[in-house]
């Protein structure tokens, strides 16, 4: 079954990955040199993580030959894994300074479209803040976003689906770019900070880190970070809604995940608001964005992976597939025999149906 779905969506070439989540962490480093911010070298908990994150890297090269299925599983587990872990530190590391090139806040915008469709967050909050046990409730639904990837991912490696686990990370460092792009037009501190007054009776998992960390480092007085405390600083796109989307629509076709996927992640929808202190708009915006992106990698990546596995490697053939179609009859029509050349001109012109 593994395999038949593999053959019916196209798998995307791993190079192409591991090329744009390299580029996207150069560019982020840059960034980040630029407003004087680096990784803490001295982090003890970071340097676990490097050591575990070294660990998998040399068992992925050990699993290369993958003489058997379960190191096939674990190999893939590993690529899987490791690459959608890869975008979550470039995407979390990039908001640092991105944020720091931002100005103004536009919590006013936001709140006013919330009220326009009669949200009220401040009511929202308060019921939540009166009730202890859904205050657990959400806080662990709110975490589940690094829990469904993991079952997502997992369940991939092991029944060979990798054309599914690649779509699904090329979809989440996509989503993840444009996220990060319009959280540049419209920062906010959320609507925690900018409309709660006086003693605040519950504090959610994202605190206040918006309202106090994005000014310092509009200020440039933060110049050290931990990769295994960064917070979220993004308030509209809420990421939190555009990850539910994306692993619901890679769940959607597996019957047996279907279910359990789309129930986990309506829970962390459901606590987003309070625990990620988003406005409604914020996760409006995320769906509209994950849908966007589901489309786009759906519809046009397949068609481009088909054409790019088409092309031939005749330097002459790649020539003629670069030339308009007004050109290709100019060349034909510079041809005085029938040989190989005008063959291969014949050939892209019928390819393209420039005769019909």
């Amino acid at each position: 079954m593994a395999g038949k779905t593999d053959k019916q969506i196209l798998e995307l070439p791993g190079y192409w990955l591991v090329a744009a989540i390299g580029a996207s962490l150069l560019v982020v480093l840059l960034l980040m040199a630029g407003v004087q911010v680096e990784i803490d070298p001295a982090n003890g908990v970071d340097r676990l993580f490097a050591v575990v994150a070294g660990t998998a890297l040399l068992a992925r090269f050990a699993l290369r030959p993958g003489s058997s299925n379960a190191q096939r599983i674990a190999r893939d587990a590993i690529d899987h894994i490791g690459l959608f872990a890869l975008v979550c530190l470039v995407g979390a590391l990039a908001s640092y300074p991105l944020a720091a090139h931002t100005s103004g806040f536009d919590d006013v915008a936001l709140e006013r479209a919330d009220r326009l469709m009669h949200f009220d967050w401040l009511a929202w909050y308060a019921f939540v803040a009166a009730h202890p046990l859904l205050q657990l409730g959400e806080s662990i639904a709110y975490q589940s976003i690094f829990v469904t990837p993991v079952i997502l991912l997992g369940y991939f490696a092991v029944s060979g689906r990798r054309a599914e686990a690649r779509m699904l990370i090329a979809s989440f460092w996509l989503a993840a770019l444009i996220t990060l792009l319009l959280f540049t037009l419209a920062p906010a501190q959320g609507p925690l900070a900018y409309m709660w007054r006086g003693h605040i009776p519950y504090m959610p998992e994202s605190a206040l880190y918006q309202s106090e960390l994005i000014p310092l480092l509009r200020l440039h007085e933060v110049h050290s970070i931990a990769v295994t405390s960064l917070h979220g600083l993004v308030c509209a796109p809420s990421f939190h809604t555009v990850s539910a989307v994306l692993y619901i629509v890679a769940a959607w076709p597996i019957r047996r995940l279907r279910w359990p996927v789309l129930a986990l992640n309506i829970a962390m929808l459901l606590a987003t608001p309070v625990e990620g202190t988003h406005y409604l708009v914020d996760m409006l915006a995320g769906a509209i964005v994950a849908i966007a992106v589901s489309i786009f990698v759906r519809k046009s990546l397949p068609s481009l992976i088909a054409t790019r596995r088409a092309l031939p490697l005749d330097p002459l053939a790649i020539f003629l597939r670069r030339q308009r179609n007004g050109k290709l009859i100019q060349l034909l029509a510079q041809e005085r025999s029938s040989g190989p050349r005008a063959m291969a001109i014949l050939d892209e012109i019928d390819r393209r149906r420039l005769g019909d």
